[in-house]
């Protein structure tokens, strides 16, 4: 019983390190940073303790694989996502003790993917390493595959966000973050092996470890520069706006309260500014056009539709067939504003699946079903640019977006997320939204600019780099000149005409011929 207690709750620190690698929780040096090394460590940690029990010779050792690697990906998840309380229950109005359970049921419903691999990995992992390394890591894309797309997808905290600014960044523009996933599970197996490696009787075995890090550290200079793109000439640079509006989001639909506030500082903002382009963050006019005061957006409208600027607003958009979370493009020459509805929308936030909705009637939360907008819309034209929207979590799936590169001669040369995520308060979301914005302008070398509410209002280079920023939970505005980018990098190629088929095909073979062999090996 102590050594199941001591198992669990090693385990358990591995997973919440885990979490704390996509962005590191405290403040400091490291503070809301990805740590490469942490996440390497940590999984090499429990692949380690998988070996461990796989080496006890328990034959039904794969149910403690099952137990001990969901305590493991449950307290990850947890220790990622816990910031979903403070919207249920700081601004929902839930219960403190069912607010926290839910996010532990979300946590623990989402672990049994990676149980399933664990168990798997105790019950048919082949001896020799190499093929162990492959069976692992197979298993844990695998899971992260599910976890990214089953019941419209949940990806937040993938281990390949913690590797935007290491080593394992060169793969990103290749095989996008679950295939630096695959990849840093792979090196957490070998890790794992070292560990076990006889340093007393081998002493050329510590060539196996030394090798490795000099390896990573090498491969760490300047790894996020891959320069695919760098190969086409870049289009002019375009001067931006971003705004960044900071309205507490218990006061956000408060009619004299927030909505008078957004109303008028971003009104203000829209008329007074003077780079090329103007950015507000998602639902920065935080009413339906039929609500706004009269004439509000015709004023806009006007504002734009003559000189040389342009702007893209964030606001519900809504009719008869249902409401649409929407930015609209404004620009000279065109009688007709631009128009991307979110196609990718969050469950329980924007839509109610049936069999819950007695939960979302607990929540103080404006919740109603929105209408889905399509897959790879227009990209908003303008200054010689061509911007892609994508808005709030959106950009969490880089095969959605990479819908947009099927066609060079269309593909964007900016991508832009506008967000609010003020609803999880001045919490490490912020840092973890940043990440996955980092690793999209990286799969695709496209800068990623960022419009929010309360932060990270930032602009990305092509390389993943934060170039400027806001300083968050403020109220100002980002002016700076982006660098569009063409060219299309091998992971926009193929991820834009085959999804993630190639991985899942992939990781679904090496499981299945592992298992296969594994158990025509036990019968002879």
């Amino acid at each position: 019983m102590k050594t199941a207690l001591v198992r669990a709750l090693g385990f358990g620190l591995s997973g919440l390190a885990q979490a704390a690698s996509i962005a590191w929780p405290f403040a400091g040096h490291f503070g809301g940073q990805p740590l490469w090394w942490l996440q390497l460590l940590s999984l090499a940690a429990l692949v380690w303790q998988l070996d461990a029990l796989r080496l006890g010779g328990h034959p039904r050792a794969w149910r403690s694989g099952f137990l001990f690697g969901w305590i493991f990906s449950t307290a990850w998840l947890c220790g990622t996502f816990w910031w979903l309380f403070i919207s249920m229950h700081t601004y929902g109005g839930l219960a403190a003790p069912l607010a926290a359970v839910a996010v532990f049921a979300l946590a623990a419903a989402l672990g049994l993917y990676y149980a399933a691999a664990c168990a798997f990995f105790v019950a048919f992992a082949p001896a020799r390493w190499a093929w162990r390394a492959l069976f692992f890591a197979a298993l844990w894309t695998t899971a992260e595959l599910v976890r990214g797309s089953w019941f419209t997808g949940f990806p937040w905290g993938a281990g390949g966000y913690a590797h935007v600014d290491g080593p394992l960044a060169l793969f990103a523009p290749l095989v996008g973050v679950y295939g630096i996933g695959a990849v840093a599970a792979l090196v957490a197996v070998a890790l794992a092996q070292c560990l076990r490696l006889d340093y007393h009787r081998h002493k050329l075995a510590w060539l196996a470890p030394a090798a490795m890090v000099a390896g990573l550290g090498l491969a760490s200079v300047d790894s996020a520069d891959p320069a695919v793109s760098d190969l086409v000439p870049p289009p002019p640079r375009l001067r931006m706006a971003l705004l960044q509006g900071n309205i507490p989001q218990d006061e956000k639909f408060i009619p004299g309260g927030g909505i008078a506030t957004a109303l008028d500082w971003y009104g203000t903002q829209l008329r007074d500014a003077t780079a090329s382009l103007v950015v507000t963050p998602e639902t920065a006019l935080p009413l339906l056009p039929v609500q706004l005061p009269p004439g509000y957006l015709e004023a806009v409208a006007a504002r734009y539709g003559q000189g040389n600027q342009a702007a893209i607003v964030g606001l519900p958009m809504g009719d008869r067939r249902g409401y649409t979370n929407t930015v609209l493009g404004f620009k000279p020459g065109t009688p007709a504003a631009y128009r991307y509805d979110k196609h990718h929308l969050v469950p329980f936030g924007e839509f109610v699946p049936g069999l819950f909705r007695w939960f979302t009637a607990m929540m103080n939360i404006p919740l109603a079903d929105f209408r889905s907008g399509g897959l790879a819309q227009p990209a908003f034209d303008w200054q010689g640019q061509r911007i892609a929207p994508n808005i709030c979590y959106e950009d969490l799936f880089g095969e959605e977006i990479g819908a947009n590169f099927r066609d060079e001669a269309t593909a964007p040369t900016i991508l832009l997320n506008v967000s609010n995520i003020a609803w999880f308060g001045d919490s490490v979301a912020i840092d973890q939204h940043l990440a996955i914005s980092r690793m999209r302008a990286l799969e695709f070398q496209r800068p990623m600019v960022r419009a929010t509410n309360t932060g990270a209002t930032v602009v990305i280079d092509h390389r993943g780099h934060v170039t400027q920023s806001l300083p968050r939970l403020t109220r100002g505005v980002l002016v700076a000149e982006v660098e569009g980018r063409h060219g299309l990098t091998p992971y926009a190629r193929w991820v834009s005409h085959l999804g993630l088929w190639p991985l899942w095909i992939a990781a679904l073979a090496v499981v299945g011929a592992t298992v296969l062999l594994r158990r025509r090996q036990r019968g002879r």
